[in-house]
């Protein structure tokens, strides 16, 4: 990753000038460096939990946790996989507002990426028995467990983009696996 002093992007249109953005923050600190043996444990495990889940609900949910929790490395990395694994720019668009556009998504789906807000955000202290009900109706239990592993492994991997303020803009599809 390199941090730039201004970043000049061309507009979608030749007639414009560049617009000029805000410089690229600096990575608070390279964590996957300096304790390698967490970071190839983080990508082993997401590796088994998402072992058998289908790659564009999984992508859905990544992304959603990562809306939740404000982390835009993973909102970066996610919606391109996402985008390079067949899922429409529209349903990508939409999720952040899923409760209004519901005709969006299948009924699995949307118990899924309720699920993940469940667990993403979990300030009652626990997943409400109606949405982990709702999940389990859709899913077999294995695949639940692998669903709620891969929830909770992107809920890591957005605490460590975050804390360490991890640059989006760079990833291509692909990159991580």
């Amino acid at each position: 990753m390199t941090t730039q002093d201004t970043t000049t992007r061309p507009t979608t249109t030749p007639d414009t000038p560049a617009t000029r953005y805000a410089p690229e923050h600096a990575p608070r600190l390279p964590w996957a460096e300096l304790v390698p043996d967490v970071y190839k444990a983080m990508v082993r495990l997401d590796a088994a939990a998402r072992q058998g889940v289908d790659p564009v609900l999984l992508e859905l949910v990544k992304i959603r946790a990562s809306q939740l929790n404000h982390c835009a490395f993973c909102l970066d990395m996610h919606t391109k996989d996402a985008l390079a694994a067949g899922e429409s720019v529209e349903r990508i668009i939409q999720l952040s507002a899923w409760e209004e556009s519901r005709h969006f998504y299948t009924e699995k789906e949307i118990a899924a990426i309720e699920l993940t807000e469940a667990i993403t955000v979990i300030t009652e202290g626990f997943v409400p028995d109606e949405v982990y009900e709702r999940a389990a109706r859709h899913f077999e239990e294995a695949d639940l467990a692998r669903l709620i592993a891969s929830i909770t492994v992107i809920n890591a991997w957005n605490r460590f983009a975050v804390t360490c303020r991890m640059v989006p803009g760079h990833y291509r599809p692909g990159g991580h696996k």
